[in-house]
């Protein structure tokens, strides 16, 4: 039993060791945690820092949103207005060609002291906390009229007459406004429009998906334009190919016509010949009972509306081979037996 005991003590010394070790562990990783946040905490006062910070920050939002730079934005890009040389901490490119300016403001001396106040917890600390709070205000509504009297929207052609004022975290601009409610009515009036990190990246998501229905929309004009050029393209070639119809339809009646005139005049006389030398036959010529076939596409024939009426009803597309063929040399008659000769023989 005794021995038991023993064990079960060494046990329990070694457990408490462990625990004591991982309180001493614990407590000199809070001593760390606490000297890097004095040391973010100190580095965040300082109004370079800040800025660098914020605009970090939108740029990872931006690009977060599916925002390329120099494509759909550009960062630091100098403007020239009313005010002289201005250069906004970032121009957002709409479609259209559009833009829109964006500043990145941080605020945050006066909160982190209210933040401090509040969790001491002592009974006047309460008066102090809302001191603080009020000077996070005045804070805020400086960098509004900053903005609004830089008027970004005057040197930017096509641009929305506001400007963007992004808060990079949701407690620095939630906190502004509820120690003050009228503080966004405030920044409207400026034409200052304040924008949380999450009321920010919905914005951008948004003009992401503009951009994309904007390149769908020109492949779709380009499509359209490309359709209608070749529609117009079809059109002409079927004007020529209507035009090379009726020149062949002409031919072939022309050529038909030689025919009939070549057997009824001078075959006829120039058979007498044959009475001499019964070796020697002329043959006859073969007519063509053949045309080139008519355009029927109301899109390829240029006359197709112009008279009205459609190129396969037109009386002139009869075949010019059965008009121009004559009644007495019939299919199967043999010219060389013919005795009744013409008045010009």
């Amino acid at each position: 039993m005794q021995t038991r005991i023993d064990e079960l003590e060494s046990q329990r010394a070694q457990q408490l060791g462990q625990v004591a070790e991982q309180l001493k562990q614990s407590h000199q990783a809070d001593r760390e945690l606490r000297e890097i946040t004095g040391n973010l905490l100190g580095a965040l006062k300082s109004n370079s820092v800040r800025g660098a910070w914020g605009e970090a920050q939108l740029r990872n939002i931006v690009e977060s949103a599916g925002l390329i730079e120099h494509v759909d934005f550009d960062t630091q890009t100098s403007v020239t207005g009313d005010q002289g040389r201005q250069r906004p901490d970032m121009i957002l490119h709409l479609p259209g060609g559009k833009t829109l300016p964006i500043d990145a403001k941080v605020p945050f001396t006066s909160y982190i002291l209210a933040t401090d106040a509040n969790l001491a917890g002592a009974p006047d600390e309460e008066a102090r906390r809302r001191n603080y709070l009020a000077q996070h205000v005045k804070a805020v509504r400086s960098h509004v009229d900053a903005l609004a009297n830089r008027a970004y929207w005057k040197a930017l052609p096509g641009s929305p007459d506001f400007v963007v004022a992004f808060i990079p975290s949701e407690s620095l601009l939630s906190a502004a406004l509820e120690a003050d409610p009228t503080l966004l009515d405030y920044a409207f009036g400026k034409r200052v429009a304040l924008a949380s990190p999450v009321a920010l990246w919905s914005v951008l998501r948004t003009v992401a998906f503009a951009w994309q229905q904007d390149l769908i929309t020109q492949d779709a004009r380009k499509l359209f334009d490309l359709a209608q050029e070749l529609y117009d393209r079809v059109r002409v070639v079927g004007e020529h190919a209507d035009k090379l119809g009726r020149s062949l339809e002409n031919a072939v009646g022309s050529y038909n016509k030689f025919v009939s005139s070549l057997e009824t005049r001078v075959l006829v006389t120039a058979r007498k010949f044959t009475r001499l030398d019964m070796s020697e036959v002329i043959p006859s010529p073969r007519t063509l009972d053949e045309g080139p076939r008519s355009l029927v596409a109301p899109e390829l024939v240029a006359d197709a509306v112009g008279d009205g009426q459609h190129p396969a009803l037109r009386a002139d597309d009869a075949t010019p081979a059965e008009d121009a063929t004559p009644a007495g040399d019939a299919p199967g008659t043999d010219p060389r037996t013919e005795q009744n000769l013409t008045p010009h023989e």
